[in-house]
């Protein structure tokens, strides 16, 4: 991965600090800091940051209609929306949460499958540090490891035990 790859792929998000005093929109609201959506996509073999998905605006999730039942979309892609929460320590920044969460898109109708109280329960349990991947297929899983190691080899050393043997390389 190149450094212009890396910097257009930053594990940041945006500045939405609602504790300023100004008491309007958002106060008391979690902030969104420290997280970033990794879309793993395993019929490409491949895992990347967008950072569109924080809206369902990701490349994989737009031109389609989201529908709450999975059977609907048989022939669904299978993709995973991963909630990355990223935490500083003594040792320096690290990969603190991650909850990974499926859609499926079949792109010739138009549909697609996801479970927004799935996607908000995982974007929260990976705020507060839940390790949530044991549900994602192997190839996923590799694929979300070798490139949360790939993009940072010192978060992922300074990451917890539970993190490490959650993505366990191959």
């Amino acid at each position: 991965m190149s450094n212009q790859e890396k910097k257009n792929n930053a594990f940041t998000i945006m500045k939405d600090d609602s504790t300023d005093g100004h008491g309007g929109y958002g106060v008391g609201s979690i902030s969104l800091e420290n997280i970033s959506p990794v879309i793993v996509d395993p019929n490409e073999q491949k895992a990347y940051i967008d950072m569109g998905a924080m809206h369902a605006r990701s490349d994989v999730e737009r031109r389609v209609k989201f529908i709450p039942n999975k059977d609907e979309v048989p022939n669904g892609k299978l993709y995973w929306i991963v909630w990355v929460t990223v935490e500083s320590g003594q040792s320096g920044p690290y990969y603190h949460g991650i909850a990974g969460s499926e859609i499926r898109v079949d792109r010739p109708i138009k549909r697609a499958y996801k479970s927004m109280p799935e996607h908000v329960t995982h974007m929260e349990k990976s705020m507060k540090g839940h390790v949530i991947v044991e549900h994602m297929d192997d190839l996923s899983r590799q694929l979300l490891g070798d490139f949360l190691r790939e993009f940072n080899q010192d978060m992922w050393k300074n990451s917890s035990e539970e993190v490490k043997k959650a993505l366990p390389e191959t």
